[in-house]
């Protein structure tokens, strides 16, 4: 399993109760070692009734290959409710000890998220390393971490992780003084290797606030240049990379194997009728995606959030499409993307033996276009549906703010999106902006105002005269 490098902790001691590999060996381990050992891995799935319990046994099977582990056998299992000790309760966990036993297995995966005491309880029962379904995934992203950041992001989410599950193992870290020179007054072990874990985590936390504020200049600068940022998002495994590199001739890592893609990937991209725009290759969503990873990679996601237009890459011939989809909203709800503009695509449609497709919703706007990454079938529909959603998601207006809104102004100018400006006989700003609709209400609720009350036409009078903002110029401003 992988786990990346870990070196600036000196003195940790990690409180395992188990006579196998000690934790911090882990990340000591290089990847070239452990592709040679092949780690042999047990498998553990249990039907339980409630939804957010049940994790689907495909995926499992498809992380579980994407981890590069070597599955030996699995064990399976219905319960109504997880024991609370055991999950999987005494029967079933003896019955995993002698499966342990027998294959000389080297690492058993849960495919269920498990509290830190389960974890524990199981390990000195099974004499093996116990990893849940959230060890799993951070093992994966691990591996498929290339740029510093992304490096970083991991591990920030792996110490969380861990930090969790430090526990007392040993009455001879009870010393309250001495030690080995790390401790504070009064310390025992546990509370320094807690300690020394927060001082790693508020760094790495510190050095992931840097990039975000890069990555913010970054896109102020796009939006200056009127550059629209058009993110992939989907299902791991949709086929976005590939969707990405046939769209930009780029080569982005492409694999059938969960989480292929993890650094974010940009490129300058010419949509047909609107110009240049710059096109993001994120990471692949899962469903119930550690919310530990979510937070670890705020510094990526937000190049989502911050998207004029979201394609929604979606296989269309997986049987699990539906859910897929559900899934992927359920995390771009958690990251604040759910209210940015999304078209929709279906990949793979030739896999279904089926023609590429534009579909529009109920207002006559393109909704969703079926398609082929791998042959580039569908692609002149899916650039002038995303033409069509660009101009329709750019509003042009006038708008009047209050000598009081100077912060807005600011903001406004800041991101490049005023084009006129003139002073109202009674101190207001009158301004013109050019602005990405959902960007635009963005600015707006952050200021605690409402574009009824700003939007004006054209100020060919003075501002106090100003005719009062209508339905039907909100129509039309949303059309511009």
């Amino acid at each position: 399993m992988h786990f990346l490098p870990f070196h600036h902790l000196p003195g940790l001691n990690w409180g395992y109760l188990s006579p196998y590999p000690h934790p911090m060996d882990l990340f000591d381990r290089t990847e070239q070692t452990r592709t040679e050992a092949g780690e042999r891995a047990i498998l553990v799935h249990l039907e339980l009734p409630d939804a957010m319990g049940r994790e689907d046994l495909d995926e499992f099977h498809h992380l579980v290959t994407s981890s590069g582990v070597l599955p030996v056998i699995q064990l399976t299992g219905k319960r109504d409710r997880p024991d609370p000790a055991l999950f999987i309760g005494t029967g079933k966990t003896d019955e995993l000890a002698a499966m342990v036993s027998e294959h000389q297995a080297d690492v058993v995966l849960f495919n269920h998220a498990l509290s830190p005491g389960q974890e524990r309880n199981l390990e000195r029962v099974v004499k093996c390393r116990v990893l849940d379904r959230t060890g799993l995934i951070l093992d994966i992203f691990a591996q498929r971490a290339r740029t510093h950041e992304g490096r970083l992001q991991v591990e920030l989410a792996q110490l969380r992780h861990l930090s969790s599950r430090l526990v007392r193992g040993w009455t001879h870290l009870e010393r309250q003084k001495g030690g080995i020179g790390l401790r504070g007054p009064g310390e025992t072990q546990l509370e320094t290797d807690r300690r020394l874990l927060r001082d790693r985590i508020r760094g790495i936390e510190s050095r992931l606030e840097k990039v975000r504020k890069q990555r913010a200049q970054g896109r102020r600068a796009r939006q200056r240049s009127e550059t629209p940022l058009i993110s992939l998002v989907g299902y791991t495994n949709a086929g976005k990379s590939t969707l990405f590199n046939a769209i930009t001739t780029g080569d982005v890592y492409v694999a059938d194997q969960l989480f292929a893609t993890l650094d974010p990937t940009l490129r300058k991209v010419k949509v047909p009728g609107v110009g240049p725009a710059i096109l993001a290759d994120t990471v692949g969503f899962i469903r119930h995606l550690p919310h530990r990873l979510v937070q670890a990679f705020r510094a990526t996601l937000e190049e989502t959030v911050n998207a004029n237009l979201l394609l929604h890459v979606t296989d269309c011939s997986a049987e699990e499409r539906d859910n897929n989809v559900v899934a992927v909203n359920e995390v771009l709800e958690e990251i604040g993307g759910d209210k940015l503009p999304v078209l929709h695509v279906y990949n793979k449609v030739d896999n279904l033996d089926q023609p590429p497709r534009l579909e529009r919703d109920e207002h006559g706007q393109p909704w969703r276009v079926w398609v082929s990454a791998q042959t580039g079938d569908g692609f002149d529909l899916l650039f002038d549906a995303i033409a069509e959603r660009l101009a329709a998601g750019w509003v042009d207006c006038w708008v009047r703010l209050p000598a009081s809104a100077g912060r807005l102004r600011a903001r406004l100018h800041e991101a490049g999106e005023v084009l006129e400006e003139q002073t109202g006989n009674n101190g207001d700003m009158l301004l013109r902006v050019n602005v990405n609709r959902v960007h635009f209400e963005r600015l707006l609720r952050e200021q605690g105002l409402k574009e009824e009350e700003l939007v004006i036409p054209a100020p060919a009078v003075a501002a106090e005269d100003a005719p009062s903002y209508n339905s039907e110029h909100s129509t039309n401003a949303s059309h511009h």
